[in-house]
C-alpha cells in the first residue's frame, strides 16, 4: 500500500490486477521495449513503472548508436549507455545492443580522412573494428544480442549505396559481423531491417542474408523492425516474410514494433531522412483517437500477436519501440508534433483496448503449443 501511495505521488499509473504481458507470453517469447534516457534514468516514473511491470528485455533508443557513442574520434561517452546497462542488470532484464553499423546517427568523421576527404577502405574498417571491439567488449557477457547492420538494404532489395558500402564495399556487412563475433563470441548477432515485408525487399534480404552465411558469418537471427501501419502490410505478406527467414535456418524477432494510426502522405517505410512540412490534414487526431479507430487498432494488434504465436518456435522476441504513446518517435516522423497513438499504452500510461486485445488472444493460447 505504501508503495502504491508512493508511486501514485510521484504520477505513476498502477494497475494491480492488470496483467503483465512478459507473463501473458511467457513461454512463447521475450516482450520488450524501446527506451531513452529519461526512463533509464528515473525522471520519467510513469514509463519506468510500465518497464518494470510489463517487458523482460530492453533496447537502447538511442544511448548505443555510434553518434552518442564516440562523437569524435576516440571520444567515448558511455554514461547514458552504462546507465542503460544497469538499470536492465538492476531489474533483470535481457539487454539488446543497438546498433554498431548504421548510415544514420554516424558522425561525419568516421567516414572522412581528416583532410576532408573521403576515408580508404582500409581506414574505415579500422574504425569499425575499433569501435565495435571497444563497444561490444565493454558490454562483454552483459548484453544479449547485438543489432551489428542495421538497414543495409533500399527498399527494392538492392544494396543502399551508404557511406559504408561506396567506401568499403559490400563485404563491410561480412566485416561488421566478423568484428562483433570477436569482440564477444557469445553475443547473439543480428540483421536488423525496415519493410521486410515488401516482396522485393524481402527477396533481396534472402540474398543478403545467404551470402553472409555463406562467407562464415555468424547471423544468429533477423530482426524485423515492425513498422507497420493499421493496414500495411498485411497479415500474408507478414506470413511469408517470417517464414523466408526461418527457411534459411535463422531466428527471427520483431525489433521495434509500433503501428501507425496517421495518414501516411509519403508511402510508409522508417526511413529517418523523410522529412515532412508539417499540415493539419496529416494530424486528423490532436483531440484524441476516435473510437472507430481504437478498434482498428486494437484489432490490428491482435492480428499481429496472432502471427507471432504462430511462429513462436521460431520467433524468439517482441520489442515495441517506445513505451507510451508519448514517447513514440512517430510523434515526429516524419512530420513533427504530430499526435499519434501506436503502442499499446496511452498518454496516461494506461493500457489501451490494443492492450486488451493482445493480452486476450495470449490468455488463449496455451504457452508454446501449436
Amino acid at each position: 500500500m505504501l508503495l502504491a501511495c508512493a508511486l501514485a505521488a510521484m504520477g505513476v499509473v498502477t494497475h494491480a490486477a492488470e496483467p503483465a504481458l512478459k507473463t501473458v507470453f511467457e513461454g512463447d517469447f521475450l516482450v520488450g521495449a524501446a527506451v531513452n534516457r529519461r526512463q533509464v534514468e528515473g525522471s520519467a516514473a510513469a514509463d519506468v513503472g510500465i518497464v518494470r511491470r510489463h517487458f523482460n528485455t530492453i533496447t537502447p533508443e538511442n544511448a548505443m548508436k555510434w553518434g552518442p557513442l564516440q562523437p569524435r574520434p576516440g571520444a567515448y561517452a558511455f554514461t547514458e549507455a552504462d546507465r542503460f546497462v544497469a538499470f536492465g542488470e538492476e531489474h533483470g532484464m535481457v539487454l539488446i545492443g543497438h546498433t554498431l553499423v548504421w548510415h544514420q546517427q554516424t558522425p561525419r568523421w568516421v567516414f572522412e580522412d581528416g583532410e576532408g576527404g573521403p576515408a580508404s577502405r582500409e581506414l574505415l574498417l579500422e574504425r569499425m573494428r575499433d569501435h565495435i571491439h571497444t563497444v561490444v567488449g565493454r558490454y562483454r557477457g552483459r548484453i544479449r544480442g547485438w543489432d551489428v547492420v542495421n538497414e543495409a538494404l533500399n527498399d527494392d532489395g538492392t544494396m543502399r549505396q551508404s557511406p559504408w558500402f561506396n567506401l568499403v564495399g559490400e563485404d563491410y556487412l561480412v566485416k561488421a559481423f566478423e568484428f562483433a563475433r570477436e569482440a564477444d563470441p557469445e553475443a547473439e548477432l543480428y540483421y536488423n531491417d525496415y519493410s521486410l515485408e515488401g516482396p522485393r525487399k524481402r527477396a533481396g534480404a534472402v540474398r543478403l542474408l545467404r551470402q553472409l552465411l555463406d562467407a562464415g558469418a555468424k547471423v544468429t537471427a533477423v530482426g524485423l523492425q515492425g513498422h507497420y501501419s493499421l493496414e500495411h502490410p498485411s497479415a500474408r505478406q507478414i506470413e511469408e516474410t517470417l517464414e523466408a527467414f526461418i527457411a534459411l535456418g535463422l531466428r527471427v524477432m520483431i525489433t521495434e514494433l509500433d503501428v501507425n494510426v496517421l495518414p501516411t502522405p509519403w508511402g510508409g517505410g522508417a526511413d529517418v531522412s523523410v522529412r515532412l512540412a508539417a499540415d493539419a490534414k496529416w494530424n486528423p487526431y490532436t483531440d484524441g483517437l476516435p473510437a472507430d479507430v481504437e478498434r482498428r487498432l486494437a484489432d490490428r494488434y491482435a492480428e499481429l500477436f496472432g502471427i507471432f504465436l504462430n511462429h513462436r518456435h521460431s520467433l524468439s522476441r517482441v520489442t515495441f519501440w517506445g513505451v507510451t504513446d508519448a514517447s513514440s518517435w512517430l510523434n515526429n516522423f516524419p512530420i513533427r508534433g504530430r499526435t499519434n497513438y501506436p503502442l499499446l499504452f496511452g498518454r496516461d500510461g494506461r493500457p489501451k483496448p490494443a492492450f486488451e486485445a493482445v493480452v486476450a488472444l495470449g490468455r488463449t493460447s496455451a504457452p508454446g503449443s501449436e
